[in-house]
């Protein structure tokens, strides 16, 4: 397809790309397809002046990031290798049917594809399940941040009545009957010994060695200009300017590694969840949850922390908004718990065409899942 026929197409499906303008040109300067592509060609620091508000946390996007676990340090590949045994191992819950698989399966991009998650005696939690992806670059677990490190987080779900049910004390006991982890636990550690500590341990070495794949996005920085479409190259320009995505999701890992209230609380309803204030007791931190990573995002449906959008149509329209404003009564005024939006939540008033390119982009985020298996489990 010629450049002139490629041009005529967009325009004809509404994405008129002559109207995007960049901070780093002349007021009446059009940046065109190729003035994009020439200007995104260039180093990251050379790129459009990105829209960031006061306050907000930004680091330039960039390339995938590596795990920090050396698996080629053989001691740290045992202890990783017991870690995905454990971690695919329905043993470690209550009713010997559950394991960590079960909500972060790796053929879901390591989430499980529900609204929220389902576990013992089919009890619902109130929270959709993240997927596990670099999650060893997050400085805290969970929606709310209730955990300071993966080993903390490991602990979490396998206690939890309604997740895997399972009785701490008993534990080590109950893995210590099965011979087979003996020469795993010996590998990793040196002996045979069976504690918590050990389990969480190794099961918190393994996430942290699960990463993506390189994307598209990916082969672009690194000098295959073609490796974006045209559509997609908009979307990253309006990801970095008039979207304002790039106020939470920045840096390589697309994340701020902070925590934004996004208008989701249901304060005083049904489905209040207070998030990152159940921690802190801060009133500052109601309503506040953990800003997710992209990549992969388009394959992590559904989102947010209660996994409202099915599609992410409805997310982007409830970006577009600027998200929903808590509506506030009478006896409600002075309550120190009301929550308040972020400041970062705007209005953006994007074209159909334009939320397109946006999500376009997105899809330049995605890369191959990764088939982790345990053939056989020790006996």
């Amino acid at each position: 397809m010629n450049k002139v026929f490629l041009t005529l197409a967009l325009i004809f499906t509404g994405l008129t790309l002559l109207s995007f303008q960049s901070t780093n040109f002349n007021d009446d300067e059009e940046l065109s397809i190729d003035s994009l592509r020439k200007v995104y060609s260039k180093p990251t620091d050379q790129w459009p002046k990105p829209t960031v508000d006061k306050g907000a946390i930004f680091q330039e996007l960039g390339e995938l990031l590596p795990s920090p676990v050396d698996l080629k340090n053989d001691s740290v590949k045992k202890v990783v290798e017991l870690g995905k045994i454990l971690f695919f191992d329905p043993r470690l819950s209550g009713s010997n049917q559950i394991s960590c698989s079960s909500c972060h399966a790796p053929d879901l991009h390591w989430s499980d594809g529900r609204q929220v998650s389902v576990g013992h005696d089919h009890l619902t939690n109130i929270r959709n399940a993240p997927s596990l992806e670099n999650v060893w670059f997050y400085k805290r677990l969970f929606w709310d941040g209730r955990a300071a490190s993966l080993e903390e987080q490991a602990e979490s779900p396998v206690a939890a009545h309604n997740e895997m049910h399972q009785d701490m004390k008993a534990l080590p006991k109950k893995l210590s009957k099965i011979k087979g982890y003996q020469p795993f636990f010996v590998d990793a550690f040196g002996s045979k010994a069976i504690t918590n500590k050990r389990i969480f341990e190794s099961l918190a070495t393994f996430q942290r060695s699960i990463v993506s794949r390189r994307t598209p996005f990916d082969r672009f920085l690194a000098r295959d200009k073609n490796a974006l479409t045209d559509q997609q190259l908009v979307g990253l320009h309006l990801f970095r300017t008039k979207a304002r995505c790039i106020n939470c999701h920045n840096g390589p890992l697309f994340t701020d590694n902070e925590f934004h209230n996004d208008g989701l609380t249901y304060f005083k309803r049904k489905y209040e969840d207070l998030g990152l204030y159940n921690v802190t007791k801060k009133p500052e931190d109601v309503g506040k949850f953990k800003t997710p990573g992209l990549r992969n995002v388009m394959k992590t449906a559904p989102w947010f922390h209660n996994g409202l959008f099915p599609d992410m149509d409805g997310v982007m329209n409830m970006y577009n908004v600027g998200m929903p404003v808590q509506r506030v009564r009478a006896e409600q005024i002075n309550n120190p718990l009301l929550p308040k939006n972020d400041k970062l939540l705007k209005g953006l008033m994007l074209s159909k065409a334009e939320k397109d390119a946006v999500v376009s982009f997105l899809e330049a985020l995605s890369s191959p899942t990764i088939l982790v298996r345990v053939e056989k489990l020790p006996q």
